[in-house]
């Protein structure tokens, strides 16, 4: 009986297909990427001499990549060679998209069977469509291999000419990248609007009139004074200006005699309107509707949410995660109809299956939506007791969005009533008109199964209406006025994006592919270019610097026109209508410059200016003034090397070092310093968002950190005066030493006063002389504790040793010679006794995490060694463990919702790394590794059908030579997570 062997990407996929194919299969993982561009720090030294030594790509020899096997993917590779050894036939079973095609052609091109090859797809983990898979079979295509290639060196050219430059100008350690800049210059925009936002206020009136009974009461606002339109938040610009003079802006005075004029008024109602009202379901999930809905509604970030669902797909429960498809397979239009007429009713259930046209221009993903697994879907009841947490929650979430897909509309009738009367008293205001309108839903269609929800929305009150029943009326009815009411409004900023409003932006301006979203606000959170503030993405003042300098340097580079057109180009790639070599030079290399060229490489022929010349002659750009936020009234942000802070600039004409005159000043002479100056900076706090920090506070700052401080009074020991500070690290006080005419000293011999951080409980505002000379006073000298000794001739010896209590990083604790405990409140640095001191020091010293701990979660026994899986907190954090294999948690593992799942998936992944062997290697890597030579590029196999064009090198070797830990800084910045 012939063997074949089947290679998917995760251990967790791998033993599903498993059960479901016979014992003529083995099914083993890569694991993901079995291979990549090495960083130059990682090449042999013969190769990093050569043509790839820059980037890992010869971009003078038709962009070919030099491609090794990663270290930690060496034994895996063994692994498969030896399984391929047993095997007749090769399925290489990655996922359908382009990286899963160039994981297959990575394993094809480094195991080089000899075996037949078959390209095996299938859009979920099903029986069914496992079985499907084996038996319609593919070749490789290439072209998708080609596209998802382009896009790897595109970005390892884009990260490693731009990324130096944000180094050089701004702080070592940044990142450029191709999708990565563009979305960190949305929400500096985004924020840059908010900055410049003028808030501005307008009244209306809300009045409650009944037709007949309280029972039928109703709320309606007023919306016309004497035939013209009261003005709503909508109407005002953002610089607070009313964007027409054609509405009537109501201030408080005239809003409340309004409604006091209102009150006795006789009012009727003067039209009624009424509409058909039809609501359509929304198509079912694609990855970017799926990552908004899950996070309106489970809080769930996209990268979390993509995990769960890599979990559901590799179980079985849904199909595959990444697609920007709507439609939906004939056999899951069935089980979507059938079971929404089983479970609702036939009447909720249309004649014809809906089908959804593609939103995405050239989706280009998976061929279907993202759904519930199989030909029949099972309910979120069925599947309680095997999922649990997110996993649960994210699964009713699609099952709901496919169901309802295909139920009826949702129908009933919009009624909108305007109500009128004459008032007196107030001046140019004669004739008022209210207005109401409600929804009334009278068959819920697809409402039953779900509502889609809904993103923040800009506006005042009026933007938040909400569907309601009015009682029924007629024109000429008379009301009664229950109340009548003024009521004020601010206009709002342009919302902050969320992650659910980001993903929607990049996919509508076509910036990445829905299968990166998530790691491209991952990227931009942990380069520090974003924070989360609740669930709003506030950029911090480092995005500001670097996108004004990506802005004003790579303008072409961050165009959102130019980002989404590469997006297309890739796909034009992919379908073999543009050569990969000719648009890669195109875009590094150019083709001419004028005047007006530009970087993009889809341009007109009469002008593309490559990135290489892009980025040459960089040298005179400002590093200052590319680091610096104008919040106007003279005082600006800078970002400087340990973080951003504010500074007072001088008035044009005026050195705001010297303060001497150097122009025409645009105040009088006699208003410009006398004297030499320093600027006045002071440290902004990371809780202050840009588009809070106004003139005014960065004065306030600049106040709190004046170099006088608050004078505490004078120590009377030494006769120096004591101060307290606003620092950058916090509050502290410290004494002020006498000036002397020798010249200062450095170094050891400096002279340096007293300082100490004040407590947490302590106030800067509020803080004494004497409990700062308590600080200053610190370390304080508890006592002494007598040791005896054993000396080498048998005889013993008592020393006494000194302990002393103080103040850490890590929090107050006792030291005695080199023997630290720490204590339980900073109180206790100025109350413990020896006597306590003795009795901490009595008791056995706890390493690391003191005593053992009770595990964090328990699991059930793991499947593969069947041992008991707990989680437990160890030295470098949580990690679950079966008592013989240990894997770390990873960043976005959360313990509170960790899996069961999830725990053996990890469990799983560090099986199939192998044993930690880096002193090995280290060990047996010589630094004259001179003699490896690379392999010479070999064509693809025939199964592959790539042109000799696109010829690729195949390396499986690295050096092992050591790198310096600057070294290892850089080119990690600039190579990972080049989107």
């Amino acid at each position: 009986m012939s063997r074949k062997l089947v290679i998917v990407e995760s251990p967790a996929k791998a033993k599903t297909i498993a059960g479901y194919l016979g014992p003529d299969f083995d099914v083993e993982a890569s694991v993901g990427h079995i291979r990549d561009i090495p960083t130059p720090s990682e090449m042999p030294a013969e190769v990093k001499k050569g043509p790839f030594g820059r980037f890992g790509v010869d971009v003078d020899n038709g962009f070919e990549p030099y491609y090794v096997v990663d270290n930690d993917k060496k034994k895996k590779v063994a692994d498969l060679k030896r399984a391929l050894k047993n095997a007749d036939e090769l399925y290489l079973a990655t996922d359908e998209d382009r990286e899963g095609e160039a994981i297959a052609w990575h394993l094809l091109e480094t195991l080089k069977p000899k075996v037949p090859v078959k390209r095996m797809t299938f859009n979920e983990v099903t029986k069914e469509a496992i079985q499907r898979a084996v038996n319609n079979t593919r070749e490789l295509d290439t072209r998708l291999v080609d596209a998802q290639e382009t896009r790897r060196i595109l970005d390892r050219l884009y990260g490693y000419e731009v990324s130096p430059v944000l180094w050089r100008k701004i702080k070592q350690g940044l990142s450029a990248g191709r999708v990565q800049s563009v979305t960190t210059r949305l929400v500096v925009e985004r924020e840059r609007e908010r900055m410049k936002f003028v808030e501005a206020s307008y009244w209306d009136v809300e009045g409650e009139f009944t037709p007949d009974a309280q029972s039928n009461a109703f709320t309606a606002r007023l919306t016309g004074v004497d035939g013209q339109r009261l003005a709503t938040g909508r109407d005002f610009a953002d610089n607070g200006t009313l964007k027409s003079e054609t509405v009537r802006h109501l201030d408080e005075a005239t809003a409340t005699a309004i409604a006091a004029a209102v009150q006795p008024a006789a009012v009727s109602v003067r039209s009624v309107t009424e509409k058909p009202y039809t609501r359509r379901p929304s198509a079912p999930f694609t990855t970017s509707t799926l990552q908004q809905e899950a996070s309106r509604k489970l809080r769930l970030s996209s990268r979390d949410a993509m995990r769960v669902a890599q979990r559901l797909y590799e179980n079985g429960y849904i199909t595959y995660m990444r697609t920007d498809s709507t439609n939906l397979s004939e056999s899951a239009l069935t089980a979507a109809r059938a079971q929404a007429r089983d479970l609702y009713g036939a009447e909720y259930v249309p004649d014809q299956p809906r089908r959804y046209a593609k939103k995405v221009k050239n989706a280009q993903e998976a061929h279907e939506a993202i759904r519930p697994a199989g030909d029949r879907f099972r309910t979120p009841a069925q599947v309680a007791g095997e999922l649990r947490g997110d996993e649960f929650r994210l699964y009713e979430l699609i099952w709901k969005r496919t169901v309802a897909s295909q139920m009826a509309d949702a129908r009933g009738s919009t009624a909108t009533v305007k109500l009128g009367a004459t008032i007196s008293g107030v001046a140019n205001a004669s004739d008022v008109e209210f207005t109401a309108s409600g929804t009334v839903i009278t068959f819920r269609g697809f409402l039953a199964a779900y509502e889609e929800g809904r993103d923040e929305v800009r506006g005042g009150a009026d933007a938040t209406e909400q569907d309601r029943r009015l009682p029924k009326m007629s024109e000429g009815v008379a009301l009664t006025v229950l109340r009548v009411a003024a009521d004020g409004h601010q206009t709002s900023p342009p919302p902050r994006y969320t992650e659910a409003t980001l993903v929607k932006a990049m996919e509508e301006m076509g910036i990445g592919r829905p299968s990166t979203y998530a790691s491209i606000i991952g990227t931009i959170t942990d380069r520090g270019y974003v924070r989360r503030k609740g669930n709003a993405l506030v950029p911090t003042w480092l995005a500001f610097a670097v996108t004004r300098l990506m802005e004003e340097h790579f303008g072409g580079l961050v165009d959102y026109d130019f980002t989404a057109s590469m997006e297309e180009d890739l796909d034009q790639i992919a379908n073999g209508d543009l050569d990969r070599v000719n648009w890669l030079s195109r875009f590094y290399f150019g083709d001419g410059q004028t005047a007006d060229a530009t970087t993009d490489p889809s341009a007109p022929e009469s002008g593309h200016r490559g990135l290489h010349d892009l980025v040459a002659g960089l040298g005179d750009i400002d590093a200052r003034a590319i680091s610096t936020i104008e919040l106007g009234d003279g005082m600006v942000v800078r970002v400087g090397r340990y973080g951003p802070y504010v500074e007072e600039v001088a008035p044009a004409g005026v050195d705001p070092t010297t303060g001497e005159i150097t122009g025409d000043l645009d105040q009088s002479p006699d208003d410009a310093p006398s004297t030499a100056t320093t600027p006045r900076r002071a440290t902004i706090n990371d809780d202050i968002d840009p588009d809070q920090l106004t003139p005014a506070m960065a004065r306030e700052f600049l106040e709190r950190a004046s170099d006088d401080g608050r004078v505490l009074g004078t120590d009377p020991e030494t006769g120096l005066e004591i101060v307290a500070r606003d620092g950058r690290y916090g509050p502290y006080v410290t004494e002020i030493l006498p000036e002397t005419d020798e010249a200062p000293k450095r170094g050891k011999a400096k002279v340096k006063p007293r300082t100490a951080s004040l407590f947490t409980g302590m106030d800067l505002a509020t803080i004494d002389l004497d409990t700062a000379l308590k600080l200053l006073s610190l370390p304080r000298v508890v006592g002494t504790i007598t040791e005896t000794t054993t000396n080498e001739d048998g005889t013993t010896s008592e020393t006494a040793v000194e302990v002393t209590a103080q103040n850490g990083r890590y929090g107050p604790y006792l030291k005695k010679g080199t023997d630290s405990r720490s204590l339980t409140s900073e109180d206790q640095i100025f109350d413990i006794t020896i006597e306590q001191a003795k009795e901490i020091y009595a008791q056995p010293k706890q390493r690391g995490r003191a005593a053992a701990k009770p595990p964090l979660a328990e699991f059930d026994a793991d499947p593969v060694s069947g041992k008991k899986v707990v989680v437990k907190d160890g030295r470098f954090g949580p990690y679950v463990t079966d008592g013989e294999t240990n894997a770390t948690l990873r960043r976005d593992d959360d313990i509170a919702t960790l899996s069961a799942q999830r725990a053996y998936e990890l469990l799983a992944e560090k099986r199939a790394k192998g044993p930690t062997t880096r002193k090995k290697a280290a060990k047996k890597a010589p630094a004259k590794k001179a003699t490896t030579k690379k392999t010479t590029a070999t064509k693809k196999t025939t199964a592959t059908k790539k042109t000799a064009a696109t010829k690729k090198t195949t390396a499986t070797k690295k050096t092992a030579a050591t790198k310096t830990a600057a070294t290892k800084t850089a080119a990690k910045a600039a190579a990972s997570t080049p989107q």
